[in-house]
Formats: C-alpha cells, sequence, structure tokens
C-alpha cells in the first residue's frame, strides 16, 4: 500500500453561495470531521484550520480537497485554498469535479438523502477511492483571459439569438426576402445583416412601397447605402422589387409595430457588432501579455487568429497538465461512447460532451476558420467525414476535425513550437 494515500486526508465541500459544508475523510472512510462555513474568507480560514487539526491529529502529510464545479461560486474557494501558505506544507491538491460525474457517482450510494453534508460526504468519497481523473486546479494566472474570451461567446450567443428572431419578423413583413437564400442567385443580398439589407428593412414601410418605387430610384439607393460597393447596383435593384412583388401583403395596420420590432432588433444587433469588436481588442492585448509563446505558436497556423487562439488557450492554459493529446481531447469532451454487447458494436457512437465546453467551442470555430482559409489538410479531412456521415453531416464532420485538430494544438503547445506541416507534426509527436 501506498504510504502516501495512507497519510492522506480527502476533503469533499458541498459548494453554494452563501453556505458551504465541508466533510474530511481518512483513508478508510472514517468521518474526521463535517461542519457547515460562510463562503467568504473567514469562513474559509475556519475550514483551514480544520483541516490542519485533523492533519496534525491524524499524521497527515497530504491533503485532497474535492468541490464541484458549480458556476462560479466554487472559484474563489478554490482559489483561496490554491494560495494558502498553510496548506502547502500539506502538499495540497485542490480539484473541481464535473457535477454529472459526482451525481453519477452518488447513485451508486442506496437510498441516501440529498443533504448538504452528504453530498459533501459523497465527493469526499469520490476524491478517497481514487475516481477523480481531471487535472488539479493550477491558480488563477488564466482567469482574467478567461472572462475575456467566455464574455464574447455570450455576447456572440446574443447576437445569434437576435438575429434569429428578427428574421420571425422580416418573414412577417417581408416573406420572400426573408426565406432566400444568401446564396441563391435571386437574393439582391449576399448578407442579410448587411448595411443596404437593414436600410430596405428600415426605410421601406412595406414590400408595396419597394415594388412601385421607380427602378432609377431603387439604383441610387443602392449605390447611396452599399457606397459604391455593388458592381451591378441595377441588377441588385430588380431582383429586390421581384422579392417585393413575390412576398405576402398584409393590412396596413400591421406594417408600423413590426417596423418598430425590426427597427430594435437591428439597434441591438448592431451593439452586439460593437461590443465583441471592443472586447476583441481587450482579449488581443490580453493574451499577449499573459502568455506569448503559446500564443505564437497557434497563431502560426494559417485561419487562426487572435481570438481564436486565445480562447483555446484560455480554456486549455498549462499544457503541462495534460500528459498526451487524448487526455486533452477529453478534456475538450471530444470522446465517443463505445456501444458493445457480445458480438454487436454499434457504428453510431455520441460524443460524451461531458468536457469543457468553453473549449470545445472554440475548437470548432477554429476549424471554421480553417475551411474558410482553405487549408487543405483540414478542408479534405472535413469533406471525407462530412460524405461518410449518414446524418449530422455538419455536426459529424465538424466534431471529427476538432478531434483531429486538437492533436496539432497539442503537438505545437507542447514542443513550443510553430506551424510549419502536417509532416513536420507528425515528426514531432513520434
Amino acid at each position: 500500500m501506498d504510504n502516501k494515500l495512507l497519510s492522506t486526508l480527502f476533503v469533499g465541500v458541498d459548494v453554494s453561495s452563501r453556505s458551504q459544508h465541508a466533510v474530511i475523510l481518512d483513508f478508510y472512510g472514517n468521518t474526521l470531521a463535517s461542519f457547515p462555513f460562510n463562503n467568504n474568507v473567514p469562513g474559509t480560514s475556519l475550514m483551514i484550520s480544520e483541516i490542519i487539526k485533523q492533519a496534525n491529529s491524524t499524521k497527515a502529510t497530504n491533503v485532497v480537497v474535492a468541490m464541484e464545479s458549480t458556476s462560479f461560486y466554487s472559484f474563489h474557494l478554490c482559489n483561496y485554498i490554491f494560495q494558502s501558505p498553510q496548506l502547502a506544507t500539506l502538499h495540497t491538491k485542490v480539484y473541481c469535479l464535473n457535477p454529472k460525474v459526482t451525481k453519477a457517482y452518488q447513485n451508486t450510494f442506496v437510498d441516501i438523502d440529498k443533504t448538504d453534508p452528504n453530498d459533501a460526504y459523497v465527493i469526499a468519497d469520490f476524491a478517497r477511492t481514487g475516481k477523480i481523473t481531471s487535472e488539479p486546479f493550477q491558480g488563477s494566472q488564466f482567469v482574467a483571459l478567461q472572462r475575456l474570451t467566455r464574455a464574447r461567446l455570450h455576447l456572440m450567443e446574443g447576437l445569434a439569438r437576435e438575429k434569429s428572431y428578427v428574421l420571425t419578423n422580416i418573414f412577417i413583413k417581408f416573406s420572400e426576402l426573408a426565406i432566400l437564400d444568401v446564396k441563391d442567385k435571386d437574393n439582391p443580398f449576399s448578407n442579410r445583416f448587411g448595411a443596404t439589407s437593414m436600410a430596405v428593412l428600415s426605410d421601406f414601410m412595406s414590400p408595396d412601397e419597394i415594388a412601385y418605387t421607380s427602378l432609377e430610384d431603387l439604383i441610387d439607393f443602392f449605390i447611396e447605402k452599399g457606397k459604391g460597393r455593388f458592381t451591378d447596383p441595377e441588377a441588385k435593384a430588380k431582383l429586390l422589387q421581384r422579392a417585393a412583388r413575390d412576398s405576402y401583403r398584409l393590412d396596413k395596420a400591421l406594417y408600423d409595430p413590426l417596423n418598430a420590432a425590426i427597427a430594435a432588433s437591428f439597434n441591438c444587433i448592431k451593439a452586439f457588432e460593437k461590443e465583441i469588436k471592443l472586447i476583441d481588442k481587450a482579449i488581443e492585448k490580453a493574451v499577449k501579455g499573459l502568455s506569448s509563446n503559446e500564443y505564437q505558436s497557434l497563431l502560426s497556423i494559417k485561419g487562426f487568429g487572435p481570438v481564436i487562439s486565445a480562447g483555446i488557450i484560455a480554456e486549455i492554459g498549462f499544457i503541462s497538465r495534460f500528459s498526451s493529446e487524448e487526455k486533452l481531447a477529453k478534456y475538450a469532451g471530444l470522446t465517443w461512447r463505445k456501444k458493445q454487447s457480445g458480438r454487436f458494436t454499434s457504428d453510431i457512437t455520441f460524443m460524451t460532451k461531458s468536457g469543457n465546453e468553453f473549449l470545445r467551442y472554440y475548437l470548432g470555430e477554429a476549424v471554421m476558420s480553417l475551411l474558410k482559409s482553405h487549408n487543405d489538410e483540414y478542408t479534405e479531412y472535413y469533406h471525407k467525414k462530412y460524405n461518410e456521415a449518414i446524418r449530422f453531416k455538419h455536426k459529424r464532420a465538424l466534431a471529427l476535425t476538432s478531434r483531429k485538430l486538437v492533436r496539432l494544438i497539442f503537438a505545437l503547445l507542447r514542443n513550443n513550437q510553430l506551424y510549419i506541416s502536417s509532416k513536420g507534426v507528425d515528426k514531432a509527436i513520434s
């Protein structure tokens, strides 16, 4: 038996916004202490004092503190324990656990009540039985960058939600324009939310007004709002009039409320886009001062920009936390469950998605950026997986290409090198 394990205390903490509960177990599962404490500095200091007291009485030399990653409530507690000089002498390791994992472990207890002390006991016992597979907390060096990259994701989700919502009102007002695909040759606009498209929906009361406006006036409108960027404004004007004639008509009383709703959504979209540009600048500034070598490694990949590189670095942190690219992929939730029984093995597998959703998002964005920048290796791989899939073609191809990208990112960050070619990376890994 490992003497280190025998002399380890296992602390489980049930985290909430105001009060928390801690349970301390020894290696044999005996409860040494069970007590509540406040989620603030005095409360956490009380918990640390109790851990040191129990360590002295049992002659423990190591401490493992485990808690669920409960929104942002666990951050201060985790960071305070990590920085504690008293606990440093006990070689303390702090773990933030996925609630899904601890809940599954709690289900193995028969007829256990759902209480704070029991929840803390289950977490401590989970740690005691060696079930933790994640990496320990490494401090708050990347928290500032995370706040920015995650805030950007929040804004992007808000922007996407607003764009999706306004399309319903656009369809009611101008049905034909809303249903035309942006790649359709009959669509006058390549971007539904471009300046000229927004101007059409804001400046004209109804499709009738567009249909009966003279072609010359519409051409002048396209030239003015498009700032001369349209190569053939006359063709665009004709397409717009055709869409207006083919659209459904409404009672005149409905157009004013619809226009007000559409204008409000457009204002929100502009505000989101403005804030995203500002936060992009803040992200670029923050990542350069934090982790310049890793940042330059990812920037060397054609198609990676400052935001994508920063988003990946913020969620990975120190690459030394991961001993292999498989563990990094698992951390991102890019693993698939096998379904097998006897001689049967299912061809349909489901992605776990139990990892870091923010890292998975930025990896997906990175893949889309690689496709847009015509990275041959990843473009070919994406289309290969797309054609192999029977259903959910894009999602499956995106996930599998993201998994392939993890291997490249791990190699570059681990070796602190710039991207050269796939052959060079294969050589670095081997």
